[in-house]
């Protein structure tokens, strides 16, 4: 089955190809670093993240491109208020430079914790003011954007396509609603590809002026043509970026360009917590440290927000978490028996027992995520793997393939514990302990050091080939 994605230009699932023949190019908006990104934003980079597993599992050689947005984007989306990352700065009363990069040190380390491979590049929009510039004088050239004083405007009116991603249409855009209302527009649905403002601390020289920025939009459209060329094989990003960031960066490429700017747009839904929005307000906006303060390991927040299809809102609860933790052990626990199995212990008499059932979970596996990336589908074959294993219908043989399916599989989840875990010496004396005294029958002093082991999160199992272990979840 050849790999399908919805493409939110089009609307519609559509089978996946590229430019350049076994070649990705793929551009994610990234954060915006004037504080600490959060589990809800994690969800957008752990679909991209995923998203390129998956092209890698199937050969691609994927180039990945996530944008740190350290300057130009404003507090209401539009070209009104204050940039974020300085606004930040007279808070915290720290220069903004020290604001943007301290966040995003945070942030690379955020994503490692996650198991989030490294992209090819991560430009930052501060950097990039020259092929920024390059692309404004081009859109005046060309005769989509003009200047009022020190601003530059893109006008919407001189692109007829301007809405085809969003639906939006022009003459139905209200002012105000994520659009600034300035009496020097031509058209209040004109964005701004360049500000000047002397109060701004970051500022550059340009042909407009001393104190100069860019607009939040033509920085993604002009660091993605820096580092992937003038087409794309793949935009992503969260599903608020859709309307009005997105729009204009096709407005803005094309226009300049004359080309199709990405053959496909994907973006993932919100993340809920407690069935509701993420607000700063409620308290809810939960980083990695709260979710390991509470007990819980990066990998398994990894499991909890790729569980589900990205193109659906997920839920976040602790409970939800504790299952979602339940659930990845239960795969661990998959990962350790196959180990056991494909030796010979546990397996069932014949070596070539269910190499046909572990091919058929195989073909499930790889089903699902080529029907848009339907992780929970995927998922759902390993757990049928799981139970193939548990009631001892594999082979050696079949094992040994089985384990070889799951460590590609978890090429693409990331999360699940496929080496043995080396315990500590002492562990490994109390269970020694445990089974001397089970051999002497001393029943009590076995339920003991169980009970002792069981409080230190280790649960042990009595199988007819010896005991194993496994972290309570």
């Amino acid at each position: 089955m050849a790999f399908t994605v919805y493409n939110s230009l089009t609307r519609t699932l559509e089978p996946f190809t590229t430019l350049e023949p076994g070649k990705v190019r793929m551009y994610n908006c990234g954060p915006t670093v004037y504080g600490r990104a959060h589990i809800g934003n994690m969800r957008a980079y752990l679909f991209a993240d995923t998203l390129r597993r998956w092209l890698e599992y199937q050969g691609y050689d994927v180039k990945q491109v996530m944008n740190i947005t350290d300057v130009g984007h404003l507090l209401d989306d539009a070209d009104e208020g204050e940039d974020k990352i300085e606004a930040q700065a007279k808070k915290e009363k720290r220069d903004p430079w020290e604001i943007s990069r301290g966040w995003t040190e945070l942030f690379f380390a955020d994503l490692a914790k996650l198991g989030c491979k490294p992209a090819f590049v991560y430009p930052k929009a501060s950097e990039h003011v020259p092929e920024m510039l390059e692309m404004i004088d081009g859109l005046i050239a060309k005769g989509f954007a003009y200047q009022v004083g020190g601003d530059v405007y893109f006008e919407v009116e001189k692109f007829p396509a301007y809405g085809k991603l969003s639906g939006n249409k022009v003459e139905e855009l209200d002012a105000g609603a994520r659009i600034a209302v300035r009496e020097e527009k031509k058209n209040p649905a004109d964005f701004a590809l360049w500000k000047s403002d002397p109060q701004h601390l970051m500022k550059w020289t340009s042909r407009f002026g001393p104190d100069g920025f860019p607009g939040w939009h033509i920085e993604c459209s002009a660091m993605s043509r820096k580092h992937l060329g003038e087409q794309l094989d793949i935009h992503t990003g969260g599903e608020d970026n859709l309307f009005p960031h997105h729009e204009c960066e096709i407005a803005q490429t094309e226009a300049f360009t004359g080309r199709a700017f990405s053959r496909y747009w994907m973006h993932a839904k919100f993340l809920q917590v407690d069935g509701g929005k993420m607000s700063k307000r409620l308290g809810n906006c939960y980083s990695i440290d709260d979710v390991v303060a509470k007990g819980f390991a990066p990998r398994q927040l990894r499991y909890c927000l790729i569980r589900g299809h990205y193109r659906t809102p997920l839920n976040f609860t602790w409970d939800i978490l504790k299952e979602s933790a339940a659930a990845l052990a239960n795969l661990d626990d998959l990962a350790a028996r196959l180990r056991r199995m494909q030796t010979g212990v546990d397996a069932s008499a014949s070596s070539d027992d269910g190499l046909d059932d572990v091919a058929r979970c195989k073909a499930k596996f790889e089903s699902g995520m080529n029907e848009d990336l339907n992780v929970p589908k995927a998922i759902a074959a390993l757990n049928e793997l799981r139970g193939l294993a548990l009631e001892k219908r594999l082979g050696a043989s079949a094992a040994a393939a089985a384990f070889q399916f799951l460590r590609k599989a978890n090429e693409v989840l990331g999360c699940i514990q496929m080496e043995e875990e080396l315990l500590p010496a002492d562990i490994e004396q109390e269970i020694a302990a445990r089974q001397d005294a089970r051999k002497r029958k001393d029943f009590k002093e076995s339920d003991r050091i169980r009970d002792t082991l069981l409080a230190q999160g280790i649960v042990l199992e009595d199988t007819p080939s010896g005991v194993v272990w496994k972290r309570k979840s």
